[in-house]
């Protein structure tokens, strides 16, 4: 008899988890509470265009294939990644012209020193910081369950002990600010912060890898977008043979002497012999368990940070826009403020992130017309209620910015996302978008484990548990989740 698996949703988790243990032999069905797969990793269709509602950033290359290695198949025998490179992405900075990040290493050296005296060499060092931080972490912290603290005795983790500590120790900001003096140098290398759902002040600057991703290895987009990495996951779970159950909310973990025994639906009991929740690990823990089965508290929850809320745009626009690349990033001088604002106060941010993926793939937007996603940073409330104002605002500084003055008149569709969507699509801690913090108490092994503590057979995947946020870490999530079955 094959050993039973129930997993918690159909996001990017949830379907590489299925797929994985499915294609090693564990009989596995997924519920899913949505119609359909994805997760935060959405798609909308409306008048002829085509959004991503979620991830847009096609960063370590090198993760995507490893899963699918895993999965008997490579990158590009199931999807078309293109490299950008004309520009790899736009950068407005305030009071400034805008500036284009080109693909390439050597590029982006002469970039920067053309921009500061000395800026380029020590840009060369700081990359080979951080693809030495990044190689470390792949090797050692991400596709591991930190089960023993071996992976801490290792000769090469031993013998650079003390620049990870210093790493660890000190901001991300402080580690870019100590290199560079130009305003626009320093929020280029500090903006993957958001990335990881935090601000550069409370990021670790052993995570100035993310400068690996997109300065070195480069960045690039799949054809069709991330709704097409998720129908290949979709597909790999299939032909593995998992069951797909959605319009299916779970209610309860069902457990029997301290072990996990499957769950509970509206009208239905599940059984099986693992429960892996690929949900919210707030939702999971406060809703899903009774309170004397929780690994994690309400009390451990509050005092850690659910990380950004954001607003989302998705604009189709009449007639083209060559003022914008496919992905662009638009700065405020002072993005402190901005930074308070989200995190500190219940305000929103001046510094946003805007996408235009039909400068890529034509199938997003009719012809003759712009398919344009809006991120905008705003507190991680589910009672924030200032959306269309956030969108008003932020329309306004993209036109402003990039001397678009009809960009308003010209929109032929608009859906706007906040924190309340998030909360009620996705059970979405606090009604956060991306995930927790990468603050250093929410980092490797203390963000949590994938394992609960009080009940065998109950395990966690995706963005809210280890290692962390974002789509490559999710497939790793996923990994981890088998390497724990086969420890046990």
């Amino acid at each position: 008899m094959k050993t039973t698996v129930i997993i918690i949703g159909a996001g990017v988790a949830g379907l590489a988890t299925a797929g994985l243990l499915a294609r090693n032999g564990y009989q596995v069905t997924v519920v899913e509470k949505n119609a359909t797969f994805g997760g935060r990793a959405g798609n909308l269709e409306a008048q002829g265009f085509r959004w991503d509602t979620g991830p847009s950033w096609y960063l370590m290359p090198d993760a995507f294939e490893h899963f699918f290695q895993q999965m008997g198949t490579s990158t590009k025998d199931v999807l078309d990644v293109v490299r950008l490179s004309e520009p790899a992405y736009r950068v407005f900075p305030e009071h400034h012209p805008p500036l284009d990040i080109p693909a390439g290493r050597e590029n982006v050296v002469k970039l920067f020193e053309s921009i500061e005296e000395g800026a380029g060499k020590q840009l060369e060092a700081y990359l080979d910081s951080a693809e030495f931080a990044y190689r470390t972490a792949l090797d050692h912290f991400l596709y591991t369950t930190f089960s023993s603290p071996l992976v801490f005795l290792r000769r090469d983790i031993l013998t650079n002990l003390a620049f990870l500590i210093s790493l660890l120790t000190t901001s991300l900001d402080k580690y870019v600010a100590k290199r560079f003096t130009d305003t626009r140098l320093r929020q280029i290398l500090a903006y993957p912060a958001v990335f990881l759902s935090s601000r550069p002040e409370k990021t670790p600057a052993l995570y100035h890898l993310m400068s690996h991703t997109d300065l070195t290895q480069g960045v690039s987009y799949p054809i069709g977008g991330f709704h097409a990495v998720m129908k290949v996951l979709y597909k790999l779970a299939l032909d593995n043979g998992v069951k797909f159950r959605f319009s299916s909310p779970v209610s309860s973990i069902t457990t029997s002497d301290g072990r996990a025994t499957g769950i509970v639906l509206s009208e239905e009991r599940l059984q099986a012999d693992v429960v892996v929740s690929c949900a919210d690990l707030h939702h999971t823990e406060t809703q899903l368990l009774p309170e004397n089965l929780r690994s994690y508290s309400e009390n451990w929850f509050d005092k850690r940070s659910p990380g950004l809320g954001t607003v989302l745009l998705m604009l189709g626009i009449s007639g083209e826009l060559p003022q914008l690349a496919h992905h662009n990033l638009f700065f405020s001088e002072n993005w402190t403020v901005d930074f308070d604002a989200v995190f500190e106060d219940t305000g929103w941010s001046q510094s946003i992130y805007v996408s235009k993926p039909s400068a890529t793939d034509p199938e997003v937007a009719p012809a003759g017309h712009e398919n344009l996603f809006v991120l905008v940073p705003v507190k991680a409330d589910p009672a924030f209620e200032r959306e269309e104002e956030v969108a008003e605002e932020a329309l306004r500084l993209i036109s402003e910015r990039a001397e678009i003055p009809d960009l308003a008149s010209r929109i032929a569709f608009q859906h706007i996302l906040g924190p309340a969507d998030f909360a009620r699509d996705y059970h979405a801690w606090s009604g956060g978008s991306i995930g927790p913090s990468h603050s250093l108490k929410q980092s490797a092994f203390l963000r949590g484990s994938n394992k609960s503590k009080k009940i065998a057979g109950l395990y966690y995947a995706g963005a809210t548990t280890v290692p962390g946020v974002g789509v490559p870490l999710c497939l790793i999530s996923a990994e981890n989740v088998l390497i724990r079955l086969r420890e046990e």
